[in-house]
């Protein structure tokens, strides 16, 4: 699965902190830094922290584009 933070919409709530660290990280005190590779077993963590962006600022697995960076 590969994961995408649209770092536009990103309000820095770091709902997806929480919910799956392993992947997110809050660098300061607004930006985020995050794996683009979910580790292994690390998949629902990820798909519940998308879920609860209140902005919708994360893209997993097909709604990833291939041009996405």
């Amino acid at each position: 699965m590969r994961t995408v933070v649209d770092l536009t919409r990103c309000q820095g709530y770091a709902q997806c902190v929480f919910l799956a660290p392993s992947v997110f990280e809050l660098h300061g005190e607004e930006g985020l830094l995050y794996a683009t590779a979910v580790p292994d077993g690390q998949e629902e963590r990820v798909r519940q922290a998308a879920a609860a962006c209140p902005v919708q600022a994360i893209l997993l697995g097909e709604e990833v584009s291939s041009g996405a960076r």
